[in-house]
């Protein structure tokens, strides 16, 4: 699992200074190829990311969304494959070792509150809640729970144990193990998770409620931090690639809601409604026939839609890539550890060999905040011809270097992802009136982004005042709206970057077409986009432009 320890943090930074010392010293860039200047650069870049990641690794919220002990459960259950018995023996070495790095989490959130520096309190809420829910049921359950390896008195499995149990269960049916072995291996991940991962577990829940009384019961935004100003300018700088400043993002947000907005009012007069865009946005948001009823059918026709979207889409994809994704794409309902009411549906990539399929994640627990109209645009966003396109192609360029096929950028990954959205309209899709609302709800939600993160991390603004806006320029659902404010406060600067990333594509596209004339290819332009992989937005223009003079 790797140690994420200060001394591990260390070891890989200097790692890294090493690394771009070693490569100046044995090579001259200006005798390299295209590529392996890029590469350069990337190294280069990257190692100044990490000199300010390093400088700011307090600042870096250990618990909440996405921490350790959520993560590596879903890496575990939905990643790890277990197809014979040494796969399931390393699954078990796995789970062991979730005991020193849970730990070596803990000590990293105690260093940084002994720095001042806490996560806001829903983090802490939502850590609990998470932890509460992987340990409930077999084997966490005592006997006095009334409890048997979670087969009695209506105990059931724990996520992890119940996942154990089933990879064990298919392992004994493929004929790989014997029913003893299969025991054996039961009882050793039943220690594994009793003497292990639940005493990691406890000892992050009990400091987290004795933390918490430290933690304000009002969301506060990183500028409350120590050296909060600098770190949010250098997280502005992580995400967007750019060195764009906190002023000039929040009024980009701001020109962009105003335009979209427009767009909008063009379709609100398109379906017939008369009354004013707020009144539009309240009908969007609350009127039933946008939502699929909260059962199990509804949620099954919520996922069925949306794999008929990426069906379609996938025939057109020939006519606007040369290069084709190969790696299978799956539709998932999140995993119910970690479902939260209007959390953002996400995307997670496959393995390079294709026996780990990339999952577009939606959450389903509230069907009141997954709107049918939005869910066209998600489609195209988190799967085909977004993330699922570009980072199956990522991990297809086998010229490029490894360390290339596995990085990211979010401007590049999620600019990309947003540019997918807008394409799936000039595609000739979101034929219904509603869906292409949904789009531009998804474009201007991108937009909202630049004015509610710069608001809460460098304007001061409160939770309430960023949900209020919030829901004044957009028909979100109220519980999807307050559960991405909240998002926003635990992972500073990086919603501004998916708006940026998006922008940045369209001004190199609008800058080809206008030097090349009737000679633009569609095809060849997304070819090059994606063909170098995920790239800092510089480097990326610097491609582009290269791109244009070949041709």
């Amino acid at each position: 699992l790797g140690d994420i320890s200060a001394a591990g943090q260390l070891q890989r930074l200097q790692w890294q200074r090493q690394t771009g010392e070693q490569m100046q010293a044995r090579f001259q860039r200006q005798t390299l190829s295209a590529e392996g200047q890029r590469s350069w650069d990337v190294v280069l870049f990257r190692l100044a990311q990490a000199e300010r990641q390093y400088q700011y690794r307090h600042h870096h919220y250990v618990f909440g969304r996405n921490g350790p002990q959520s993560r590596l459960p879903n890496f575990l259950i939905n990643t790890h494959k277990v197809d014979n018995r040494a796969a399931m023996e390393a699954y078990i070495e796995r789970l062991q070792a979730m005991g020193p790095y849970l730990q070596q989490a803990l000590e990293n959130a105690r260093e940084a509150a002994r720095a001042g520096i806490r996560a806001p309190y829903f983090s802490y809420d939502l850590t609990l809640s998470q932890i509460d829910k992987l340990t409930r049921g077999a084997p966490f359950a005592t006997a006095a729970d009334g409890a048997v390896d979670g087969a009695v008195d209506g105990v059931v499995d724990s996520p992890l144990w119940k996942d154990i149990n089933a990879k064990l269960n298919h392992l004994q049916a493929s004929g790989d193990i014997s029913a003893a072995t299969a025991k054996t291996l039961q009882q050793q991940a039943r220690q594994a998770l009793l003497q292990v991962v639940a005493p990691a577990f406890e000892q992050i829940q009990v400091w987290l409620r004795a933390d918490r009384v430290y933690v304000s019961p009002q969301a506060q935004g990183v500028w409350a931090l120590p050296d909060g100003d600098a770190y949010y300018a250098s997280q502005l700088f992580t995400m967007t690639t750019t060195p764009l400043s906190a002023a000039a993002i929040h009024q980009l947000g701001l020109q962009e809601v105003a335009r979209i907005q427009a767009e909008m009012q063009g379709l609100k007069t398109k379906v017939g409604f008369t009354g004013s865009l707020g009144e539009f946005f309240t009908f969007m948001r609350d009127d039933p026939q946008f939502y699929y009823p909260s059962t199990e059918a509804g949620r099954a026709a919520y996922l069925d839609q949306a794999r008929q979207y990426l069906a379609a889409m996938a025939l057109r994809l020939p006519d606007y890539f040369g290069i084709l994704p190969q790696a299978p794409l799956q539709v998932k309902r999140v995993e119910a550890f970690r479902e939260q009411a209007g959390g953002a549906a996400h995307y997670r990539r496959g393995t390079p060999d294709g026996s780990t399929q990339g999952t577009f994640y939606v959450h389903l627990i509230d069907m009141q905040a997954a709107s049918i109209y939005r869910l066209e645009n998600l489609a195209y966003h988190e799967g085909l011809p977004g993330h699922h396109l570009q980072i199956a192609i990522q991990q297809s360029l086998t010229d490029l270097p490894r360390f290339r096929r596995v990085q990211g950028y979010t401007a590049y990954s999620e600019g990309w992802g947003l540019y997918a959205e807008l394409l799936g309209k000039e595609m000739g899709f979101y034929p219904d009136a509603y869906s292409d609302f949904g789009r531009l709800s998804g474009e201007i939600w991108r937009a909202i982004r630049l004015v509610v993160d710069t608001g809460i991390h460098a304007r001061h603004w409160t939770e309430d005042e960023a949900v209020a806006y919030a829901l004044a320029n957009s028909s979100r659902p109220a519980a999807s709206v307050r559960a991405e404010i909240q998002r926003y406060f635990d992972n500073p600067g990086q919603a501004t970057a998916y708006k940026v990333g998006m922008l940045e594509i369209l001004r190199l596209r609008a800058q080809a077409q206008a030097e090349l004339g009737a000679d633009f290819d569609i095809r060849a332009f997304h070819d090059a986009v994606l063909g170098s992989g995920p790239l800092p937005l510089p480097i990326l223009a610097d491609r582009i432009g290269q791109w244009v003079q070949a041709q």
